[in-house]
């Protein structure tokens, strides 16, 4: 039969943009099959430009065809005409249910269709699963042309494997991006002029396009295919319209009519997809012939009420699972995108009584109009949060870029300027992604910055090799000096030679890493060596160490005995005299040395405890105790030297922290989006400023007991 015409030219234009993806056919002009631009998949620019790709398109588009506009499930009430139909813009009425009409006006209104969702698309095809995914970074050349070629083989590569072969198109074009750069930076190495540089052509490069040109084609036909069946599929359903038609004018009985009717319904609903351009008059037609089967064929009263009944069941469920997507459902676009199914369920669903018809319908469009104000606020924001993100990621660009541009003279500033551009990417890695447009090209500006300085380190340090080997050198001869000194028994000239060693090994610059760790434990070897025999000579004083291990004992026994009163400074003056009492006494035997430290130190800080001081000045007090039991041997000098050298260097590491963390906090200081990022930095100062006064605490008791 020949179809009601009710096409339009906004119903054409909004077919002509077709998409693959959704089962369309594309232009099958030679430029629609050219080979695209190879892809590049590299490190964080990958992610960033993959993540959450398909929420920001419309989410409930066709798969006949795509929307220009995010679909938003708005309704509008279709007319109660029941003339031959009109076209009705995006509404479609929904009477294929089992509502029998009557003669009467009453029943003729009943049978009017209710109001459908504007732009709900028509049911969608399933996409076929998608294959095992592969990594394929690891692949070479060959191994990705042979893949490829496997893939096209495979029986359903017409249509599923879109994803994979992009990726593999991506993986070679990848490989061959970082051959060419490797040759490149060859060519300059070689002292090639980088201008001159010419790749050579990848023997691959032909076959991988000859494959990907041979599944383009693939695809069109496939398209072709899908097109000739949606044909076939459109005067499927036609010739269930003239059967439907032919119904009215059934002398059977109404049971068995209208087990027809539904039968045939059953029949529409699985047949396939049809050309989106003639959808609309498709439904329109076909609307128009089921509500005069309703006007037509005689169905008692009980029967269609039953039906409405059952309608308004089904519509009620179909309320309620949308009032739980607000409720239940935290993703936002999973919730949208389910939606649409539910308007595709709605339209399927035949009319209701006539006096719930408006109270049912409102219902679904409230739950409707609030979920795609949710979906849109969602878009609103991340493109706010995004803009933000680009703003506080140029901000780190440009204090990357302002480092770059220094003057770096020596190891100790490549040394603090590294540790500066690090914790730019930390903070780098703790911001999200900028707009989709920008975020590739802020990425590599800071990519590019970052690899500028490094390039620029390891040339500074090849060009000081020679430097490093002489400091090698020098380290050497001062091991060899500390060796022939480690057998001496001329205590006190030998310690000063020690310590004279000691402050030039500070003076030279670094050396190569590998022998840094090897030449520091052979020189500390031969130092500890002298100084635990220089202590065990002088414990095997037995007579005045017995005498002296007496006096610490009674001292000891003094000290457990102390009543603090309630002057603190008198008490602390008293526990200094303790402590000063106990330096002066002198060795005891070596056996005895460790255990009578750690009654007096237990003793002293038990006292320390019962004092009410704070913590900070109580530690310090344990802290000086702790370097007065040191201070009773030449072994323990020279550790508390080097307790000293290690509190200093870690102040001058706080200290270039502290600065590095001042620049953080101007990086930010005009981000709207970086408060948090303050606030956590400025914490950060706050701790860092503590630890370096704690650290002074500690190398002012140590100076203090070096000079008594």
């Amino acid at each position: 039969m020949e179809p009601i015409d009710l096409k339009n030219s906004e119903e054409l234009k909004r077919t002509e943009n077709t998409d693959l993806e959704n089962s369309e056919v594309k232009p099958t002009s030679e430029e629609a099959v050219k080979s695209e631009e190879p892809n590049t998949v590299e490190d964080e620019k990958s992610v960033e430009t993959t993540e959450e790709e398909t929420p920001e398109q419309p989410a409930a588009e066709s798969v006949e065809g795509t929307a220009k506009e995010e679909p938003q499930a708005e309704v509008a009430e279709e007319p109660e005409s029941k003339s031959e139909p009109e076209p009705k813009s995006e509404e479609e009425s929904t009477t294929d249910s089992a509502e029998v009409s009557g003669d009467t006006t009453e029943e003729k209104e009943q049978q009017t269709t209710e109001s459908t969702v504007e732009k709900a698309e028509p049911v969608k095809e399933e996409k076929p699963e998608k294959r095992e995914a592969v990594d394929y970074s690891n692949y070479s050349q060959v191994e990705l042309v042979n893949a490829l070629r496997d893939v096209l083989e495979d029986d359903d590569s017409d249509i599923r494997v879109k994803e994979e072969i992009d990726t593999i198109k991506a993986a070679f074009y990848k490989n061959l991006k970082e051959s060419i750069e490797a040759d490149k930076k060859k060519f300059i190495a070689d002292g090639g002029d980088e201008e001159a540089f010419k790749p050579e052509e990848d023997p691959y490069e032909k076959d991988i396009k000859d494959l990907l040109k041979k599944y383009r084609h693939i695809r069109i036909e496939h398209n072709k295919q899908m097109e000739a069946e949606k044909e076939e599929n459109l005067q499927k359903k036609y010739d269930v319209i003239e059967k439907i038609k032919g119904l009215i004018n059934n002398e059977e009985s109404i049971n068995k009519t209208f087990n027809e009717f539904r039968d045939l319904q059953r029949e529409w609903r699985e047949i396939g997809l049809v050309p989106q351009s003639k959808m609309k008059n498709l439904w329109d037609t076909y609307h128009f012939h089921v509500e005069n089967f309703y006007d037509y064929i005689k169905i008692n009263r009980e029967l269609r009420d039953l039906d409405l009944k059952k309608n308004l069941e089904a519509k009620i469920k179909l309320c309620e699972r949308a009032e739980e997507l607000l409720v239940e459902e935290p993703s936002i676009l999973k919730a949208f995108n389910t939606l649409q199914k539910y308007h595709e369920q709605w339209r399927e669903i035949g009319p209701v009584p006539r006096e719930q018809k408006d109270d049912i319908w409102e219902r679904f469009k409230a739950a409707t109009t609030k979920i795609n104000k949710k979906h849109q606020d969602f878009f609103e924001n991340r493109k706010v949060e995004q803009k933000k993100n680009l703003e506080a990621k140029t901000a780190l660009c440009e204090k990357a870029e302002e480092i770059i541009q220094e003057e770096i003279k020596n190891h100790k500033e490549w040394d603090e300027k590294s540790r500066q551009l690090v914790e730019l990417q930390k903070v780098w890695r703790t911001i999200g992604f900028a707009p989709r447009k920008d975020n590739n090209k802020i990425y590599e500006r800071f990519r590019t910055a970052c690899d500028a300085f490094f390039n620029a380190k390891r040339a500074f340090y090849a060009k000081n090799k020679e430097e490093q080997q002489n400091n090698l050198q020098l380290k050497t001869d001062l091991c060899v000096q500390a060796e022939s000194l480690k057998d001496s028994e001329d205590w006190r000239k030998t310690t000063q030679d020690f310590i004279n060693i000691q402050k030039k090994w500070k003076e030279i610059g670094p050396v190569p890493r590998k022998y840094s760790d090897i030449l520091w434990k052979r020189f500390r070897a031969a130092c500890d060596s002298f100084f635990d025999k220089k202590s065990e000579h002088f414990s095997d004083v037995d007579t005045e160490q017995d005498d002296n291990l007496k006096l610490k004992e009674d001292l000891i026994k003094e000290v457990e005995n102390f009543k603090p009163i309630d002057d603190v400074d008198t008490n602390l003056e008293t526990l200094k005299t303790f402590q000063r009492r106990w330096t002066e006494i002198g060795h005891v035997p070596f056996k005895k040395k460790d255990e009578i430290k750690v009654q007096f130190r237990d003793a002293i800080n038990k006292l320390f405890d019962d004092l009410n001081l704070d913590d900070e000045k109580r530690n310090l007090l344990k802290f000086r105790n702790k370097m007065s039991s040191f201070s009773e041997s030449s072994r323990g000098q020279n550790k508390m030297r080097m307790e000293r050298d290690k509190y200093m260097n870690k102040m001058k590491q706080l200290e270039n922290d502290l600065v590095l963390l001042d620049n953080n906090v101007g990086f930010f200081a005009k981000s709207k989006n970086a408060e948090s990022l303050i606030k956590d930095v400025k914490k950060k100062i706050e701790v860092t400023k503590q630890k370096i006064e704690l650290l002074k605490d500690k190398i002012r008791v140590i100076d203090e007991m070096d000079n008594d």
